[in-house]
């Protein structure tokens, strides 16, 4: 007995309604407060990758380093890896398509992409990169005729470097000039250069670059300049002629003493397609904050690549940036694209239209019954009945009108049942359920006077089973 008073009474205690209006009060403080303590700006938390650059001397893996601080003010992840460069990277991107550890990686135009399958375009950098042939007499190099029987150096082995040399070096025409081709780091391919033990050194690397600094103001080196450079470009569709000015290194001594023409490669940023819509958004993000004409870049110039670009970097720069979906909810994008939840959107609008035709039809058909029923019943007892009388006339004697009266509530009484069902319905969008609530009011009221104009005949008591006993 005390343990169910006690029950009675804690039970009465939590149907206080102060008790539940203390309980909302406290559940509100307590949202408000977590979402006040919240810091909801858009950020790259979302972000953790490892980004493929390439040598600590080359200029992706200083470019991949600025990516990382800016992606760290935002609370993001770039690990910036050191690799041998661009054919390395296409290596590992390929590699790690099943794993998926590492998703993003940099490299130049112009590589076989065929041997590396799955690979995206994310985006060209802006400021494509520049061919050098360097060396200690290289201003006397004016013709591709000059380079017969040089000792050239061509970089790291599997190098981007590498393969754009060879494909310079061993075209139709420059194949046969018997110049002998060797590899090096870039570290040891300068020593080289500054002490005579090469003619030449090949670096694809940006203009303004460190190491092209230190090769042309501290270690004197010089910049050749093929004049017939178009010819060659053209055998290379991801290739371009650029110019270096004279005087761009050194305005007052005049380094280079005239302007220098060099191949333009692009620098481009892959994917192996395991990055979610959210990550290669951020990256681009990032990209853009850095290098402000990344996006202008990729929308108006043609990708010459033979790469296609992925879906989620086609969305970043035709929209110029991260929606605010991107920006605000990139869980959400990454579970589905943002045309499919239109597609849902649209659909569950569809949906709900079609479930508020139905209910306004059944709902119309409910009433149009009734004002049937109404009109057999104007049949039966006269005009008074619709003018509200109904409640006034005396009650029926006769027998027959006692029947049709039965039949009549009868039917009303299975049109209450069916409003009533119909309005527990699904179909029946919310606060609708009052319009059912008044056609069960006028249907009940019906039934009321029917019953009391004309009661119906009281059942006869059943006959005793006389077998019984």
């Amino acid at each position: 007995m005390v343990r169910k008073a006690l029950s009675e009474s804690y039970q009465r205690f939590l149907d206080s309604t102060a008790i539940k209006f203390g309980v909302l009060i406290f559940v509100l403080l307590a949202v408000g407060l977590w979402v006040a303590s919240r810091d909801l700006r858009p950020n790259l938390a979302h972000l953790d990758v490892v980004l493929l650059s390439g040598s600590k001397q080359g200029q992706y893996h200083v470019f991949a380093g600025q990516l990382a601080e800016r992606a760290a003010q935002e609370r993001g992840h770039i690990r910036n890896r050191v690799t041998l460069g661009s054919v390395q990277n296409l290596a590992i991107l390929a590699k790690e398509r099943e794993r998926c550890r590492v998703k993003f990686g940099l490299a130049q135009d112009g590589l076989d992409w065929k041997q590396s399958p799955g690979l995206q375009l994310l985006g060209r950098l802006d400021k494509a990169e520049s061919v050098f042939f360097l060396g200690r007499d290289a201003d006397k190099i004016e013709n591709f005729g000059d380079l017969e029987g040089k000792r050239i150096g061509v970089g790291p082995e599997g190098s981007g470097t590498e393969r754009i040399a060879y494909q310079v070096l061993g075209s139709r025409g420059l194949a046969s000039l018997k110049h002998k081709l060797s590899n090096h780091s870039w570290s040891k391919q300068l020593e080289m250069l500054a002490s005579g033990q090469l003619d030449l050194g090949v670096f694809v690397i940006d203009e303004d670059a460190d190491i092209v600094d230190r090769a042309i103001l501290k270690l004197g080196l010089q910049i050749a300049n093929f004049r017939h450079l178009d010819v060659v470009a053209r055998r290379l569709s991801f290739a371009r002629v650029g110019r270096i000015g004279a005087g761009q290194y050194d305005p007052v001594q005049l380094l280079p003493p005239r302007d220098k023409r060099v191949l333009r490669i692009e620098t481009l940023l892959l994917g192996n397609g395991c990055a979610s819509r959210s990550e290669v958004a951020a990256l681009l993000a990032t990209v853009a904050d850095i290098k402000p004409g990344f996006i202008p870049h990729n929308r108006t110039t043609p990708n010459r690549t033979g790469l296609a670009l992925a879906p989620a970097a086609r969305r970043f720069f035709d929209n110029q940036g991260r929606d605010l979906m991107d920006q605000y909810a990139p869980w959400l994008l990454d579970i589905m694209p943002p045309s499919n939840w239109v597609h849902i959107a649209l659909g569950i609008s569809i949906l709900f239209n079609v479930m508020a035709f139905w209910h306004r039809f059944r709902l119309w058909r409910i009433d149009a019954n009734r004002v049937r029923i109404e009109r057999d019943i104007q049949l039966l007892f006269g005009d008074e009945a619709l003018r509200g009388d109904l409640h006034a006339l005396p009650v029926a004697q006769d027998a027959q009108v006692r029947e049709l009266s039965a039949v009549l509530v009868s039917r009303l009484a299975r049109l209450l049942r069916r409003a009533r069902r119909q309005a527990q319905s699904i179909l029946v969008p919310m606060g609708s359920e009052m319009a059912y609530r008044y056609q069960e009011s006028l249907i009940a009221g019906w039934i009321e006077e029917l019953e009391r104009v004309a009661p119906p005949a009281p059942t006869p008591p059943a006959a005793p089973d006389e077998t019984q006993g």
